[in-house]
């Protein structure tokens, strides 16, 4: 990984160890938004096709389930232009005023994600309810059955490409996207059952086969935006933060690992820990420390970008030595400072 990293407690920032690299702040490479956008742009394309293959099939059919299902697709292609906008923003450098870069920005794409998604669900629910109060005749079931089988074939191949990808480069929201599509694809698949209905003599099978696509699509919905908005407020998977932990206290020199705090900017991790060492160190042999840590953390932890190391001596290890008591100066009332 390339790019500059900045310690506030320990400053390893423009060192490159002792290997001959050093570790970026953001993301890793140009290389991982490239390869971003390029999945972001073949699978756009195939759900583009997929979708018109089925408004063609939808305009001569009639199908309420199979116009649900075409209209979550469009959907779904229409979420790759946030995050593409997000993949172009991470390629910037942090500047002053964003000194941590710009991966929030991935992270309010997904919340326009959520969004679309959540527009197709109640056009999608519109319209089956519209057609189950007035039903009418589907025609033509051999070609929205066709139509069917197109659509979960190429929400698959979005998936399975999409997965690939956001794996390859680290991107979360990607891989999250990847298993949206895939879920799409049954969704697809679900017309199906509203043709065989059709064909057994029940009209009403299109319309219902249409409100359970709608459910499925809301599902997604709220599965969605809660890992979406648990991000957006700094929540973060605990296993990550215990494996942190123990990577960190592995380390024969750390005595003790007290705090650990992690979220996530994007598809980067940002961490900060607290780590005791022998009192009787001196600071550069403290800082020493606090660099091979940092540096094994970023080794074992591929989406790590950012690792702070605050250093305390043994005898004062953890958050719980910083808190200052109360106490009055300059005139001011009696008072205290927030840890």
């Amino acid at each position: 990984m390339s790019g500059n990293h900045q310690d506030h407690h320990t400053d390893h920032g423009h060192h490159a160890h002792d290997h001959g690299h050093s570790h970026g702040i953001v993301d890793p490479s140009i290389t991982a938004s490239e390869r971003g956008l390029w999945a972001l742009k073949w699978s756009f394309a195939g759900l583009m096709i997929t979708a018109v293959l089925q408004v063609v099939v939808v305009a001569f059919s009639g199908s309420v389930a199979l116009l649900a299902d075409t209209i979550h697709n469009f959907a779904d292609a229409a979420t790759a232009i946030p995050l593409a906008i997000a993949f172009v923003f991470a390629r910037r450098k942090p500047s002053i005023r964003f000194g941590y870069g710009f991966g929030r920005i991935e992270d309010l794409a997904g919340v326009a994600i959520v969004l679309v998604i959540l527009a197709s669900a109640i056009g999608a629910g519109y319209h089956s309810i519209q057609r189950l109060l007035q039903p009418q005749e589907v025609s033509h079931l051999w070609a929205v059955a066709a139509a069917s089988v197109i659509g979960f074939i190429g929400n698959e191949a979005v998936a399975m490409f999409r997965i690939r990808i956001g794996r390859e480069i680290n991107s979360a929201a990607l891989v999250a996207d990847g298993y949206h599509a895939r879920i799409d694809g049954w969704t697809s698949l679900a017309v199906l059952g509203g043709v065989v209905g059709l064909w057994l003599g029940y009209p009403l099978a299109d319309p219902i086969i249409g409100l359970l696509i709608t459910a499925t699509i809301f599902g997604i919905v709220i599965q969605s935006g809660k890992s979406i908005f648990t991000r957006m407020l700094d929540g973060a998977d605990p296993e990550i933060s215990e494996k942190i932990r123990q990577a960190a206290e592995q380390m024969p020199q750390v005595q003790e690992v007290t705090e650990v705090r992690v979220r996530w900017l994007g598809h980067r991790l940002h961490a900060e820990l607290n780590i005791a060492v022998d009192s009787q160190m001196t600071v550069a042999m403290a800082h020493s420390v606090a660099a091979e840590v940092r540096h094994r953390l970023l080794h074992q932890f591929d989406y790590l970008s950012l690792v702070v190391i605050h250093v305390d001596p043994m005898d004062h290890s953890g958050e719980r030595h910083h808190h200052i008591d109360s106490h009055a100066h300059d005139g001011l009332p009696v008072h205290a400072h927030a840890e």
